[in-house]
């Protein structure tokens, strides 16, 4: 029977994938150091530089500019929602 699959958390991640990047250290060494298989270090490195791009590009403005529309809208509907639950009532 397979054990329990461990779920590592975004601080830690981004730890493993800066130590990765930096250098400083080998993903042998870092497997070591971390007890994690070294093809998620290879992703978790590989996602943190893709994810820088988004960073300096200004697609996470983009996101945030899109998440407070969405969420104004949704504010709205509950408001439409709880007027009509009112009159109903």
């Amino acid at each position: 029977m397979a054990g329990k699959r461990k779920n590592y958390g975004a601080e830690f991640k981004a730890k493993v994938a800066l130590e990765a990047i930096r250098g400083e250290m080998t993903v042998a060494e870092l497997v070591a150091k971390h007890g994690v298989h070294q093809t998620l270090i290879n992703s978790w490195k590989r996602q943190a530089l893709e994810g820088m791009s988004g960073i300096f590009s200004g697609k996470a403005e983009v996101k945030a500019a899109e998440k407070v529309g969405e969420i104004e809208k949704l504010h709205a509907k509950i408001g439409q929602l709880v007027v009509e639950r009112d009159f109903l009532a």
